[in-house]
């Protein structure tokens, strides 16, 4: 898988939230808090592997994140995840209290999503895609 880019882990560490777009759709997509963690990114569904935007995560594998003015095209991976060691330390170090929905419930932490971008993405690290243009 393609690595994040340390201005992109920059981004993600230093943005509250992204917007994610699971599948082909261009609908307007969920805004979720994310974390990175040993250079990979990870959003939880607060409510579980019942979520739509989960379930749609899932059934897709793949779709679009925006955060600020920079969108990617990305690869979801759901089923059979390990969250790696830290993750709640990170939700709740970026987050605080408010991350104990994510990391205090056992239907959050199932519903863990890493996010890699895709591999050639033509709006990759070298060419950013822009909202509006």
């Amino acid at each position: 898988m393609t690595a994040w880019t340390s201005e992109e882990q920059s981004l993600f560490s230093n943005t509250y939230s992204l917007v994610l777009t699971a599948g082909d759709t261009d609908g307007p997509g969920v805004e979720i808090g994310m974390v990175v963690v040993d250079g990979e990114l990870y959003v939880r569904a607060y409510r579980g592997v019942r979520s739509r935007w989960y379930r749609a995560a899932r059934e897709h594998g793949h779709g679009r994140i925006q955060v600020g003015d920079v969108r990617r095209d990305v690869v979801l991976t759901t089923g059979d995840l390990e969250p790696p060691a830290g993750l709640e330390a990170a939700f709740r170090g970026k987050y605080g209290a408010v991350a104990d929905a994510l990391v205090a419930s056992a239907q959050a932490r199932a519903a863990t999503i890493r996010i890699d971008p895709v591999p050639g993405d033509p709006f990759g690290p070298a060419a950013p895609r822009i909202m509006g243009v």
